[in-house]
């Protein structure tokens, strides 16, 4: 029986791999190890408090004390999720990401060498790639080229987990996925914040022009992805993940708009973010091909369903959009 480290397991993607392993798995057993940072959430995972293969232990992942507690536990394997993610905040301090992002792995990979795990997956993300232009796809082995704080800590952190493999032998994967959405993510990114915006008829700010394109999929797709990346991933590679939908964040923006029955003049354009990359888009065809793996969830439909989550769950959205994230939200885009 394996018994899985996950690391940031009461954040976004993290609790919903959480929710969705134990729930495909009847012999996988989950310690979910989280510093509770503005963005982890016990919430998340409130109804799974009492599940018999489920135990949540607070700690931090650059704590080697911290770690150490946790892997006493009988682990088996480490998935680790838990990072400073977003670019604005990286932008105003980026402690935390090296921090969390570069000194976290280091952390956790010696405590993996130390206590001799199966693997040990690390979630990155397509960011360490750069930009791209108006043509072309990242691969896994498109060099990296970090722009942000934030993109530069989690390649810094790749390449610990690939210095790892090549020196120790740790059994390594790298994972790098492209703009996820779904259920419980923290209405700071462009989905949930437009979203829980505009169902209070609140402004949505959108970057520069607009016409900055990502590529979206869904977080269960993605969790699946993790999944066969963990179980048949060989040690050493990187695996990317991706939803083969592009679309430029003004396109996104009208949809939603359209979607929840608002007017466009609810768009305000805000100056754009430093260094704000233009393109990403990602070749997903080595963990379709290697790993079994696709895309299940059609982007119309994740959306809709995402839309009516955040409905359903404004008592978790009002939680959240406490004094703390309004000073935020204020600091980043003043008064819209």
């Amino acid at each position: 029986m394996a018994r899985v480290l996950v690391t940031g397991g009461c954040g976004f993607i993290g609790s919903n791999f959480i929710r969705y392993l134990l729930a495909a798995d009847a012999t996988v057993e989950i310690v979910n190890f989280d510093a509770l940072t503005y963005a982890g959430n016990l919430a998340n995972l409130a109804d799974l408090q009492d599940h018999p293969r489920y135990r949540f232990i607070r700690g931090d992942v650059a704590d080697r004390d911290d770690v150490r507690m946790a892997m006493q536990q009988g682990i088996t394997d480490i998935i680790h999720f838990a990072a400073e993610s977003h670019v604005d905040r990286s932008i105003h301090d980026s402690g935390p990401f090296v921090r969390t992002n570069v000194i976290g792995t280091q952390v956790l990979l010696d405590a993996a060498r130390e206590f001799g795990v199966n693997k040990y997956v690390q979630i990155s993300t397509d960011e360490v790639y750069g930009s791209l232009g108006e043509t072309g796809y990242f691969t896994e082995t498109t060099p990296l080229h970090p722009n942000s704080p934030y993109s530069a800590s989690k390649a810094a952190a790749d390449l610990l987990v690939q210095a790892y493999h090549h020196t120790f032998g740790l059994p390594t994967v790298i994972t790098r996925c492209s703009n996820n959405y779904g259920p419980y993510q923290f209405p700071e990114k462009l989905i949930p914040l437009f979203i829980t915006n505009l169902l209070q008829d609140q402004p949505v700010p959108v970057y520069g022009d607009g016409w900055h394109v990502r590529d979206w999929i869904h977080v269960l797709d993605h969790c699946r992805g993790v999944e066969a990346a963990w179980r048949y991933g060989r040690p050493g590679e990187v695996y990317n993940f991706g939803g083969r939908c592009e679309m430029p964040n003004i396109v996104l923006t009208k949809l939603l708009l359209k979607l929840l029955g608002k007017p466009e003049s609810l768009i305000r354009y805000v100056a754009d973010r430093p260094g704000h990359d233009r393109r990403y888009a990602i070749d997903c065809s080595k963990a379709e091909q290697t790993l079994g793996w696709r895309p299940q969830v059609p982007f119309e439909t994740g959306l809709a369903e995402t839309i009516a989550w955040y409905q359903t769950h404004m008592a978790w959205v009002a939680s959240i959009k406490n004094k703390d994230y309004v000073n935020y939200y204020q600091k980043q885009y003043g008064q819209l």
